[in-house]
């Protein structure tokens, strides 16, 4: 059963990331090649994936497998994280940048009993008002609000709980280097009979850019769960790739994670890969 969940998420992930109208085409080349964009732009377009407010629509498919965790310590857990960004301009000093969380996941031997979960998590959908340009100290910034809906579609998988609160982002771009930080606090407001929701997330992270368009990043993505007192700080260490399929600019990336913190029955490292598509404007 393990094995057929995380070959349905493999498959939904492949079927994602095809390109629609190209999929006939590919098959019929023997060796379809990843171009590399022209310098300038390409490093341009990695540095805006740096940036959580980018005026720039993006579609991450982000997967991240963690190991470790369970009541015998030998569960696993692979969760896709679908993240498209649609920036929506509101005037012409500022945007709305939406920014959605889908999360697919599968798992097993989380509770022990050798039972494996698959289904759709919860959704987190951000929404920020933010400048189209940085400030004269050259800071860039959102705020606005953060929603959660419990779209799970399995038992495991969901809070079902309904929630919103606050989100913010600030960061600084200068010369190659990206630094900033993103959090957000979620109370929960309705749902089911199930325990109430009041969640900060905390993410500072570094990028730095090189002139080919390699990123390497570091960040944290820390948790506290105020009803249960416990923290999750999984420290991630990534290096992407913008390349160009066809005409398509693509981000090829993968990574680590080490959890300095975990919660009870916790996971304790995880590996990551993230293909994200890029829709700059024309």
């Amino acid at each position: 059963m393990r094995h057929r969940a995380l070959c349905q998420v493999a498959l939904l992930l492949a079927a994602a990331t095809a390109t629609p109208g190209h999929a006939q085409e590919a098959a019929t080349q023997a060796q379809p090649t990843a171009e590399a964009a022209p310098a300038d732009e390409a490093q341009e377009l990695a540095k805006k994936l740096s940036n959580p407010v980018a005026s720039l629509i993006s579609v991450p498919f982000q997967g991240n497998w963690d190991v470790g965790s369970g009541v015998t310590g030998d569960g696993s857990k692979f969760t896709l994280n679908i993240q498209p960004v649609v920036p929506i301009s509101i005037s012409t000093n500022a945007n709305i940048i939406v920014r959605t969380i889908l999360p697919v996941i599968a798992q097993a031997n989380i509770r022990g009993d050798h039972d494996t979960d698959f289904g759709l998590g919860d959704v987190v959908q951000s929404f920020f008002y933010s400048p189209k340009k940085p400030t004269a100290g050259g800071i860039i910034w959102g705020v606005g609000p953060v929603f959660l809906y419990p779209t799970g579609t399995s038992e495991y998988t969901t809070g079902k709980k309904w929630g919103a609160g606050p989100t913010i982002v600030v960061l600084k771009q200068f010369g190659q280097t990206t630094v900033g930080f993103l959090g957000n606090h979620i109370w929960s407001v309705a749902g089911d009979d199930r325990p109430a929701v009041s969640s900060t997330f905390l993410q500072p992270f570094l990028a730095y850019t090189t002139k080919g368009a390699t990123t390497y990043s570091l960040n944290t993505e820390s948790t506290y769960d105020w009803k249960t007192k416990q923290w999750s700080v999984p420290i991630n260490a990534t290096i992407a790739q913008l390349v160009r399929i066809g005409k398509q600019p693509v981000s090829i990336g993968f990574g680590g994670r080490y959890y300095v913190a975990t919660p009870a029955l916790g996971p304790h490292w995880g590996v990551r890969v993230v293909t994200t598509l890029l829709y700059p404007k024309k």
